[in-house]
């Protein structure tokens, strides 16, 4: 079995779904499809819990009833028969029941922020879902709330998904396609929660683990992850192959086409993950595998709204523990640090959540000296096979950036991995330097 993931864009019109239904039947394979939300509905259902949160209910019933105009437009196009328009109407209806229920709710709490957001995932699946039976496929859904569970951290519940998963594709061994939702899932206290943004791609990832899928695919409107961003890059091209790690890397340093959470659950089991176009399906796309081929530079990721923070310490010299004290600061305040270098009296490192810069400031100051923060940052990423017998590669970075001004360098703490510190006004410069020096095309 195979799992296949479409986000927002390729659900987002009713011609698009009707596209889907026919990539997801075409090869006669059973497979887990994963929806995201129709594109610009999370946004909204947020707009709407914002206009509820500040006790606006006026302004929240509009938003509510122009967002409901917008799926009876849809539903109307979505279903060729009067009974699958009926089917699609009654569970528009049931959904928005219940967001305009959310209204008499004070104080409207993190709760049913929660409980709004997923509706977005449950109004898509069932539409599609009830599309599927109007066209006679053999389909189910999955309910992901019944699969679905994240624990005190936040992180999901691996063993949870597989053995309910699991017991429930087993009562449909009749079933040749399922539909469930991305995104969303339960807490600990049984109440709707979420993977947080763009979480879709980690559901996709998560079900593809816990059943051990033939494949994982994620479809998005581009072909796969291309070797730097094409929003800022005239020349790109889709990378082929990408190890795991590689790609983990350029999912967290920006790539923006994966979650970078995603990989982790795939990599655990050994399941092969490949990003597809839904605009030209025949296309290759990018295959994310334990192995690939040995290219030396694949691609550039670039991750904006970085800190960098300068410790100066003269106690650093023989000061056994130093480093210790400073992480367990940015441990303390849950603070994750990207990069970090140091000499034998300064460490700097950089961060890209800013949210406890001054209470971090504080206790950094208390062991040492601090420079004012570089705030403004973009991180670099330049990704490939970096084996340590290979020689030339920074060469080929640093003469490529010759030009640009470069705050920090990270090497050699992996070997898939090159990362540079530029202000962030440098970014295009600096990602069409890199692009120009490092890549050949024809």
């Amino acid at each position: 079995m195979q799992v296949w993931k479409f986000g927002g864009t390729s659900v987002g019109k009713p011609e698009r779904m009707h596209s889907i239904r026919n990539l997801i039947t075409e090869d006669g394979q059973r497979k887990i499809v994963v929806l995201s939300a129709l594109s610009g509905t999370t946004n909204a259902l947020i707009s709407i819990g914002e206009s509820l949160k500040a006790y606006n209910d006026a302004e929240a019933a509009e938003k509510i009833n122009a967002m409901y105009a917008h799926y009876e437009a849809f539903i109307k196009d979505l279903y060729k028969t009067e009974a699958g328009y009926n089917a699609g109407k009654a569970i528009v209806d049931k959904e928005f029941n219940f967001i305009r229920s959310l209204v008499s709710i004070k104080p409207f709490t993190l709760k049913q922020e929660k409980e709004i957001v997923a509706q977005g995932e449950l109004l898509s699946t069932q539409m599609f879902e009830a599309y599927l039976q109007e066209e006679g496929v053999s389909s189910a859904l999955l309910p992901a709330l019944d699969f679905m569970l994240i624990d005190a951290d936040n992180e999901p519940v691996l063993s949870f998904t597989e053995e309910n998963l699991t017991a429930m594709l087993s009562q449909l061994t009749d079933k040749e396609v399922f539909i469930t939702q991305g995104f969303i899932c339960r807490n600990p206290r049984g109440e709707i929660d979420n993977l947080k943004r763009g979480g879709s791609d980690y559901t996709a990832s998560l079900i593809g683990g816990a059943i051990r899928a033939e494949e994982i695919q994620i479809w998005t409107d581009i072909d796969g992850m291309h070797n730097n961003d094409p929003r800022i890059v005239k020349r790109t091209f889709p990378v082929r192959e990408l190890t795991f790690e590689e790609a983990a890397e350029l999912a967290y340093f920006g790539a923006k086409i994966l979650h970078p959470s995603t990989i982790t659950p795939a990599k655990l089991r050994g399941v092969p993950v490949r990003l597809k176009n839904t605009m030209e399906p025949n296309a290759y796309g990018t295959l994310i595998a334990d192995k690939t081929n040995d290219s030396e530079i694949k691609a550039i990721a670039a991750k904006d709204g970085i800190t960098a923070i300068y410790i100066h310490s003269t106690r650093m010299l023989n000061a056994y523990g130093f480093l210790t004290k400073v992480f367990e600061i940015f441990e303390k305040f849950k603070t994750p640090v990207d990069m970090i270098t140091t000499s034998e009296v300064s460490v700097a490192v950089t961060i890209d959540n800013s949210e406890h810069l001054e209470k971090i400031s504080e206790a950094l100051s208390q062991i040492a000296d601090l420079e004012e923060h570089d705030r403004n940052q973009t991180i670099i990423c330049i990704v490939g096979d970096f084996k340590a017998d290979k020689a030339g590669v920074a060469l080929k970075v640093i003469e490529a950036m010759k030009n640009i001004p470069i705050r920090m360098i990270a090497y050699g703490a992996s070997e898939h991995n090159i990362s540079l510190l530029v202000d962030t006004k440098d970014k295009e410069a600096s990602l069409n330097a890199l692009n120009e020096g490092l890549f050949t095309f024809e």
